[in-house]
């Protein structure tokens, strides 16, 4: 895929002139890494906040007494004066697609917290948008898969694409979370099928599930389910998933198989793991990345530490992707994790759900 490794060091110089004005739209817990990274691009003189949007007067009012910037209860609002060039979505999940579709038809670029829709029909609706805005007139859509540029996940992609390591012959992933009945009733939209469009897989567990199917290859369901192990007196959704997939990957053909075992019911906030296996060598992504070969060497990769305020299970590299978003709007060069792309994982999670509720819910 183009940019499959990104740059480690991303630029956001463009030959035109003046910064590129940025809405964030949701001023909730993730907002402050948009904010944040948005300051850094200020600095360098190619970004600058131009406004904030929250339905909750108190958010919003915060948000834009911090930053100095107007502040608009709705998107709508916030375009009306045709000064917004790039929307940060930072809204519960079933508010992505409508106001990415509106802010697409206004003509203005759209980052997108994770996952990219609700629901599959939502996705289809947006992957569809996108590539219009994108044909007719180079409006960019991207979704914050953020992990993807962490310096030990950039290392591993290169290790398996740069073809000395041989074939890849199995994985491994794990998410061992902990997320208390208090997580879900301090926002209740995340407890619930039509606030969320699911639990554990869609709101923390989607970011290792998008590492495993880019880094081994495209993946199947074949197997697993989820279900609500602790807190079923308080949430509709997940709190638990096992997940079998098959992988288009294997040298003669055949598939891969890799295993995935994530839940919110742990009693800690765990290291995401990763395991890959390959003829030549063993890589394991703990934090740090080791990559034990077959000849007895050992290699490791440090994991960057997280910015100040950053939560360190969100990993540290919301500012390289946002920073390489607005280089790709500058550049005119499609962004390369866009709707279709966020959409492999959410596939794989509704598939699951298929499995784990016949009666619906997930829809």
């Amino acid at each position: 895929m183009p940019n499959s490794v990104p740059p480690s060091r991303p630029s956001a110089s463009s030959p035109e002139p003046g910064p590129l004005r940025a809405a964030v739209v949701g001023c909730g817990d993730i907002s402050a890494q948009h904010f944040a990274a948005i300051g850094g691009l200020a600095a360098q003189g190619t970004a600058r906040l131009a406004a904030v949007v929250d339905l909750d007067p108190q958010r919003r009012g915060a948000a834009a007494g911090a930053h100095g910037v107007p502040g608009y209860e709705t998107l709508g609002e916030a375009l009306a004066g045709g000064g917004i060039d790039v929307v940060h979505l930072c809204t519960p999940h079933s508010e992505h697609v409508p106001l990415a579709l509106e802010a697409l038809a206004a003509g203005v670029h759209v980052l997108t917290e994770k996952p990219v829709a609700h629901t599959l029909g939502d996705a289809e609706r947006l992957i569809a948008a996108a590539r219009t805005a994108f044909s007719e007139g180079g409006t960019q859509l991207g979704v914050c898969f953020q992990n993807r540029y962490n310096a030990p996940v950039v290392a591993m992609r290169s290790l398996l694409e740069g073809g000395t390591l041989g074939a890849v012959t199995g994985a491994e992933a794990t998410v061992m979370w902990h997320r208390p009945a208090a997580y879900y009733e301090a926002k209740p939209w995340r407890s619930t099928w039509a606030g969320s469009g699911g639990g554990l897989l869609m709101n923390q567990a989607i970011h290792t599930l998008d590492l495993l199917q880019w880094l081994v290859g495209p993946a199947t369901v074949v197997g697993g389910g989820a279900s609500t192990r602790t807190l079923a007196d308080t949430i509709e959704v997940e709190d638990t998933a096992d997940i079998f997939l098959d992988h288009a990957r294997g040298s003669d053909g055949s598939p891969v198989r890799s295993a995935f075992f994530a839940t919110n019911a742990n009693g800690r906030n765990a290291p995401v793991t990763l395991h890959i296996e390959t003829e030549a060598a063993e890589l394991r992504l703990r934090g740090a990345l080791s990559v034990q070969y077959a000849d007895g060497r050992l290699d490791t990769v440090e994991e960057a530490g997280a910015l100040p305020g950053e939560r360190s299970y969100w990993g540290a590299s919301h500012w390289l992707l946002v920073a390489d978003f607005y280089r790709a709007v500058r550049s005119g060069e499609r962004f390369w994790i866009g709707a279709e792309e966020a959409s492999e994982s959410l596939r794989l999670i509704k598939d699951v759900y298929s499995r784990s509720y016949p009666a619906g819910e997930w829809v």
